[in-house]
């Protein structure tokens, strides 16, 4: 989100400052995720529809967008093939009413003038159902209990943010502030501006004012809003999440799956040697409903290894294939960041408030915004949303 925004504001004209407490742009969770561009099918806990329709407009516009930023052709870095989701016997959606929610999100996709700047044009979009022989051959068919197969595709975050980083440091209108942890952001007379904003690195304190002041953090964003003066909804929660990113040694095709609806996980073959493979379960690190969440502690050697051995064997047991990954595997490595959510709960229950995910957005206190980037895929949207508002178009 800031590295979005700090590039369409500094080709309008603007000069930016973009703080990171990492020595790299784009190093936590947008870096390490599965980078699933959403069109809303994961939330068929959602019947209301809302929260596919808070996430279209970013899903329809992230390729366009994010090819404007970094000036290349991304699809060489998106999935080729849609995703098939599992309804696991355990979801908290049975088959009948995700295929009707799927039906309703698909009707909805064809009824927008952007369809066709999807990752895949999608002004036909249509979910099918898989045969019982289809689905034996995805999944252990005595704990799915259904398939379908989506249009929506993923892309290789890790790409993205080389490409976000590079595009970043070579625009002249943009200086780069690594290692600086933002505490505090204070209006210096009034909120009209201008905004002090204090800091701190390992080697200075950072003291400085600024016109406009965008708070684009995920991990860590509720305490600036604090002492910005901005009120905080209720609700909230950050989940640490920690996933795998394998590369192998030879080329596999293999498909891209999620194990639907609840806290279970799912494989991404972003190209024929490198995947993502995660288990909700083994992976959440930790869930805080605390403004500032505790530090992400990296991991000892006999936890990574548990930590690989969990996710190998859950995910291996419902989508046997995945075994390939695992033998072929050169490198894997362990990664992840927290997840900033408007909702609480267990994914195990169908109460659970994070089964809607259409509370986010843009904050605005004064010449003081705080932006919550909602999903991964709608980053790049809201970023363009609020650097037209600053210029005022």
């Amino acid at each position: 989100m800031g590295a979005s925004l700090a590039l369409f504001l500094s080709r309008r004209g603007f000069h930016v400052c973009l703080f990171d407490r990492e020595s790299a742009p784009l190093a936590g969770a947008s870096r390490w995720n599965e980078g699933k561009i959403h069109l809303g099918y994961l939330y068929a806990a959602d019947p209301s529809l809302e929260t596919a329709r808070r996430v279209i407009p970013g899903g329809l516009n992230f390729g366009p967008l994010i090819s404007e930023l970094i000036e290349t052709d991304i699809a060489p870095y998106v999935t080729e093939q849609g995703d098939f989701y599992l309804v696991h016997r355990e979801s908290v959606v049975g088959p009948d009413a995700a295929r009707a929610t799927f039906d309703r999100i698909s009707a909805l996709l064809r009824e927008q003038t952007d369809s066709p700047r999807y990752l895949v044009d999608v002004s036909g979009a249509r979910c099918q159902q898989l045969s019982r022989e289809a689905l034996a051959n995805l999944a252990q068919s005595k704990t799915i209990s259904a398939g379908f197969v989506t249009p929506e595709r993923s892309i290789n975050t890790q790409w993205v943010a080389d490409r976000l980083g590079d595009a970043v440091r070579s625009e002249r209108h943009i200086t780069f502030r690594p290692r600086i942890n933002i505490t505090a952001v204070t209006p210096v007379d009034s909120i009209t501006g201008p905004w002090r904003v204090a800091g701190s690195s390992p080697d200075s304190h950072l003291d400085e004012r600024f016109d406009i002041v965008v708070n684009a953090l995920w991990h860590g964003r509720l305490a600036i809003d604090v002492t910005a003066g901005l009120p905080i909804a209720p609700g909230w929660s950050n989940r640490l999440r920690r996933s795998l990113f394998i590369r192998t040694r030879t080329a596999l095709d293999l498909p891209n799956a999620i194990v639907a609806f609840g806290p279970f996980g799912d494989v991404k073959s972003y190209a024929a040697t490198d995947f993502y493979v995660s288990w909700y379960p083994a992976g959440l690190a930790c869930e805080s409903y605390a403004i500032t969440p505790p530090a992400p502690r990296p991991l000892g050697f006999e936890q990574e290894k548990r930590l690989i051995a969990e996710v190998q064997t859950a995910i291996g047991e419902l989508l046997p294939w995945t075994s390939e990954i695992f033998d072929s595997a050169d490198e894997v490595m362990i990664r992840g960041g927290y997840v900033f959510a408007q909702g609480r709960g267990s994914l195990a229950d169908p109460r659970s408030t994070l089964h809607r995910r259409d509370r986010f957005g843009i904050l605005r206190h004064g010449q003081y915004y705080s932006v919550d980037t909602g999903k991964y895929s709608t980053a790049p949207w809201l970023a363009w949303c609020l650097a037209k508002e600053l210029k005022g178009e």
